[in-house]
């Protein structure tokens, strides 16, 4: 059993963008990807993991981040953002292109041993959301799902969307957990900090 460190996630500051795969750094150490809907609240909630207003840049328009962007939050600790998916005003071809890069990312990336996947507690489990659990899945990788925005329902109706998600993810078969989350009231935050303190243990 690997002793699990907890790490100082506001010291978290960013590396590089790249386009794709081939432009990251050297495939060692560990990476935490985080994937979601170009309005699933991504970068907020980055920004509210490592207490940083603009660590992650929240952009009023959906759909701008195309590069996959790496924070260091340690010697061989790396948080990866990767493009957010299936925003509508956003040419096919280009669609493509993220959804070539995120697979590739996915299924070629050593480092790679966590994904978090945030998905909008009031739509979850969208076409895109569960073709990235699928992806994580067939390559042994461990998932946490985060449903963001859970400010938006009372808490019965947060339960019921918890509970019905974690009955849909099921078929999947995979190391697959549910929390949801909240950037402004700071809900899920211990239980994300855990999940990547112990993903960050494997090195």
């Amino acid at each position: 059993m690997t002793d699990i460190r907890p790490l100082n996630y506001a010291k978290t500051h960013f590396i590089l963008s790249a386009p794709d795969i081939s432009h990251l750094p050297s495939d060692s150490g560990v990476e935490v990807a985080f994937a979601g809907r170009s309005n699933a609240g991504k970068s907020s909630a980055l920004n509210t993991l490592t207490n940083q207003k603009a660590l992650a840049r929240t952009s009023k328009t959906p759909g701008r981040t195309q590069l996959i962007n790496l924070f260091q939050v340690e010697e061989n600790c790396r948080l990866v953002d990767l493009p957010g998916y299936g925003y509508a005003q956003v040419p096919e071809a280009i669609k493509r292109k993220w959804q070539k890069s995120l697979g590739e990312y996915l299924q070629k990336r050593e480092s790679l041993k966590g994904l978090v996947v945030l998905m909008d507690i009031r739509h979850p489990l969208k076409d895109l959301d569960q073709q990235m659990i699928e992806w994580a899945v067939s390559v042994d990788i461990p998932v946490m799902l985060l449903l963001t925005k859970a400010d938006k329902l009372a808490s019965g109706a947060q339960k019921k969307q918890v509970n019905m998600v974690k009955e849909a993810i099921l078929p999947f078969q995979g190391d697959i957990t549910v929390a949801p989350f909240s950037s402004p009231k700071r809900v899920g935050l211990e239980p994300l900090k855990q999940k990547l303190d112990e993903w960050f243990s494997q090195q």
